[in-house]
């Protein structure tokens, strides 16, 4: 009896399967067959200037991912720029929210519930896009889980001070990564009221809140003047709901079929709100300003993934009766059954073809194309960030639109300049590579600069070649002129040509 209870004292937490579990799933495919898209892009390029050129920027643009960007550049600086360094902060910062879920699943619901929502949480399609991204939103939901397992310790009564001080620099970290985080405070409050909380947990409760609130308070004014990043967002509309109403609609099944073991609290108070309120709220401020992007409010599926763990704990203590050999067996199946029934989106999302372009593939057919004396452009200017990521890829061309480097600027994409002066130049040249989006993933052509580019390589260029590969694409222009010469016209900028 005492050997076997040596040997019980010796397995490993529950909550280590679920860290495993997740972890084989970044690392699954991790590169994406050595893929990198805008998004990420701007991440790797900002990550390698130095802490001041960091600082210069962020009062430009993009302050709201200061401390990542910081946090990328030392990885960068110890580690190197690979597409391992830029997605395993990701990877592990996942593994620690499945590590939460767990823990909170088995305190309020049991075993079984804790470890199918931990390996839930990884299944889910939303978490396997953003396990390996080279962005913040991996690391804010590893924050939602720690913050809400602090939560549920102190309302439990384990909490001392400590914990609710742990629980207001969790959520301001996470504020600070991305201030749309706090709208995980609203949902903690509905737990509080649902687990009818004391009085003194609550005054607690929103002491640490108003810290944290009041820590990330300049970070929101001043990123307030930078709205224009996200001017592109489209307006709300009615079928933007349809995903999360899905989502609540799965999570209530959750909630029928919690049967609480914490006296105070159940899976439902607490997985309910952290799925239902980030997703309310975000629609909402979205009514104001375009806003919604599933990303901003990633850390709402861990309150989906208690939920669902909840429902296969329930199923379990169901069969147990009746079929107690196969109980044990129940959440191994299920989950089998959700990989192999994932599988061909679990690929889909590891594939370069799951982002909207490929910042290295392109840069790979410019190094191809390239010849000595060739010029470069960038429609729209953003798509600099392929010289930015693989300057290699662009040594010899001479960007002839840029009059400001994004470093010197303090900016992503650089200063370009004015429409005058780059027709100019653009008439000097005899081939000009073009980099840009292919046809289906362009926007309308809409600053002046990138007008009078597309124009003038229209007017005096001829195409000669034209290679499209995952999203972006490279043109390669050659000056007209010898063929018309020929014929006896005029060079088409003369001033007979007019």
């Amino acid at each position: 009896m005492t050997s076997h209870l040596s040997v019980l004292r010796r397995r490993p937490p529950v909550w280590s399967v679920s860290v495993l579990w997740t972890l084989a799933l970044g690392l699954w495919g991790l590169s994406r067959q050595h893929s990198v898209w805008r998004d990420e892009a701007a991440t790797w390029q900002v990550a390698r200037r130095s802490v001041a050129d960091i600082w210069h920027m962020l009062g430009q643009v993009d302050v709201v991912h200061g401390l990542y960007y910081l946090l990328m550049h030392g990885l960068f600086a110890c580690f190197g720029a690979s597409t391992t360094v830029l997605r395993l902060p990701s990877v592990l910062a996942m593994a620690v929210a499945a590590a939460c879920v767990t823990v909170i699943g088995r305190r309020l619901a049991g075993v079984w519930a804790g470890l199918a929502g931990g390996l839930a949480l990884g299944l889910l399609p939303a978490v396997q896009f953003y396990l390996q991204e080279g962005r913040p939103y991996a690391l804010v939901a590893a924050g939602a889980g720690i913050s809400t397992l602090l939560l549920v310790t102190a309302v439990e009564g384990r909490g001392r001070a400590a914990c609710w001080t742990a629980y207001g620099a969790t959520v301001l970290v996470c504020a600070l990564l991305n201030w749309l985080s706090l709208l995980i405070l609203p949902a903690h409050l509905v737990t509080l009221v649902c687990a009818k909380a004391g009085r003194g947990t609550c005054l607690r409760w929103a002491a640490a809140a108003s810290a944290a609130v009041a820590g990330a308070l300049p970070l929101i004014l001043f990123s307030r003047s930078q709205s224009d990043q996200v001017s592109w967002i489209p307006p709300l509309t009615w079928h933007m709901t349809i995903g999360p109403a899905v989502l609540l609609a799965i999570g209530g099944l959750g909630v029928l079929l919690d049967r609480p073991r914490a006296v105070r609290l159940s899976v439902a108070a607490v997985g309910m709100p952290l799925l239902a309120v980030p997703q309310i709220g975000l629609l909402c401020l979205s009514s104001v300003q375009p806003l919604f992007l599933d990303r901003y409010v990633l850390f709402s599926m861990l309150g989906l993934a208690l939920l669902i763990g909840t429902a296969l704990g329930a199923a379990v203590r169901a069969v147990r009766p009746r079929f107690p050999g196969a109980a044990p067996w129940l959440v191994p199946a299920v989950v089998t059954v959700a990989v192999v029934a994932l599988l061909p989106q679990s690929l889909a999302k590891r594939s370069p073809a799951s982002r909207v372009d490929d910042v290295l593939a392109v840069s790979a057919d410019v190094r191809r194309l390239k010849e000595a004396g060739d010029a470069v452009l960038f429609v729209p200017a953003a798509r600099r960030d392929a010289a930015l990521v693989s300057p290699e890829a662009f040594a010899g061309l001479r960007d002839i639109a840029l009059e400001r480097s994004p470093v010197a600027s303090g900016t992503l994409k650089g200063e370009e300049a004015g429409p005058a002066r780059i027709r100019t130049v653009m008439l000097a040249q005899r081939r000009i590579l073009l980099v840009t989006d292919v046809a289906g993933a362009a926007r309308p052509v809409s600053a002046e600069r990138d007008r009078v580019k597309t124009a003038v390589l229209r007017e005096y260029f001829t195409v000669v070649a034209d290679e499209q590969v995952r999203g972006r694409r490279v043109i390669v222009y050659e000056r007209l002129g010898t063929a018309r010469r020929s014929a006896g016209e005029a060079p088409a900028d003369s001033p007979g040509a007019r």
